[in-house]
């Protein structure tokens, strides 16, 4: 048991260090001292549920990935192809309550986003938390590590934004997507 502790410290310890995060800013947003913090990562004891959740929505992957190892990295994607189950609302025909377990009650409202033919390449940035974008017009190219979605109306990626990504028009027309990021 105690080695499946460990383990749980030293995943929680990789994935705060992947996301460029310190021991302070963790214990800051969990909301207790270093040195609770800082033994949790050493031995994996006396971690709450709750902040463990806290940790795997900071960090952009599942739960259970923090406690069972199974795909616990950042790399973490899902493209939904139009017709598939993924809405968002505020759109016609949209709805966005089916993402509402993945934000854990932290969704903004959406940001929509036109995109013309003329632009630059989006230059690549990372954030904190959960990424959802959804195209709504045209053909939407996302960048992401060193992937390329070409996505149309109705497509949607959901993806951990902790790695590079982008977004560029991806046709002769301009491309409009909406996007919902939690922090």
């Amino acid at each position: 048991m105690v080695n499946e502790l460990a383990e749980i410290g030293e995943r929680i310890k990789g994935l705060r260090e992947a996301c460029d995060v310190t021991i302070e800013e963790m214990a800051e947003s969990l909301n207790v001292d270093v040195a609770t913090y800082e033994k949790w990562e050493e031995t994996g004891e006396d971690v709450p549920i709750s902040a463990i959740y806290h940790m795997a929505n900071e960090f952009g992957v599942e739960f259970t990935e923090i406690l069972t190892g199974s795909a616990a990295k950042l790399d973490t994607y899902q493209v939904v192809r139009a017709g598939q189950g993924r809405e968002v609302d505020r759109y016609p025909g949209y709805y966005y309550q089916d993402l509402a377990w993945r934000f854990s009650g932290k969704i903004m409202q959406p940001l929509l986003v036109v995109l013309d033919p003329s632009d630059e390449p989006a230059k690549m940035v990372s954030h904190t938390g959960q990424e959802f974008n959804l195209v709504l017009e045209g053909c939407v190219v996302v960048s992401w590590c060193d992937k390329e979605f070409e996505l149309y109306a109705g497509d949607s990626i959901y993806f951990n934004p902790s790695l590079p990504h982008g977004q560029r028009c991806g046709g002769d027309v301009p491309a409009k997507f909406v996007t919902v990021i939690a922090e």
